[in-house]
């Protein structure tokens, strides 16, 4: 069977659609893989560490488990308001190795699916460890959004210290 040509010249998309979580952080939208979340819940008071990365909030109590949170606006230097609040949320996420850690954000948008072919790379000023974080910008309805490679937004030893505390 001979597959033919879109309207523009090139064969219609075979990636599979990436099924993705939506959060906004200030003005921002960001996106994980669905994959990755655990679950999503209020914000709930959180034990300082002594000692820790400025970006890490805290640890918390999840039915029995210690999780690392992380002030994603910290980690990604974002600039605005920063105090936390009642009203944000929390994105458990598990990473390689079935390390779990908490995202404080402000709040969730939608559970979306983007065609492959609608992500573009990253912009070329994003670099370093944090622009590596960014797999892309993804057009979504008439907004753009920023899609996350949870796996590139640490460090093994960043990771390994964070869950560490745990």
């Amino acid at each position: 069977m001979t597959t033919l040509p879109t309207l523009s010249g090139m064969k219609p998309s075979t990636e599979k659609p990436l099924h993705l979580v939506g959060f906004q952080v200030g003005s921002e939208e960001y996106c994980f893989e669905i994959l990755k979340v655990r679950e999503i819940i209020r914000m709930t008071p959180v034990t300082p560490v002594p000692g820790a990365p400025g970006h890490l909030e805290g640890i918390i109590n999840l039915r029995g488990r210690i999780v690392p949170v992380i002030d994603f606006r910290k980690r990604f230097r974002i600039t605005g308001e920063c105090a936390v609040d009642e009203a944000d949320k929390v994105i458990v996420v598990t990473t390689t190795g079935n390390r779990t850690v908490g995202f404080i954000v402000d709040s969730l948008s939608q559970v979306m699916k983007l065609p492959a072919k609608d992500l573009s790379p990253a912009p070329a000023g994003a670099s370093g460890c944090d622009g590596e974080a960014i797999r892309g910008v993804g057009n979504v309805g008439d907004r753009l959004v920023i899609v996350l490679d949870l796996e590139k937004m640490f460090s093994d030893d960043e990771l390994t210290a964070l869950t560490g505390v745990s």
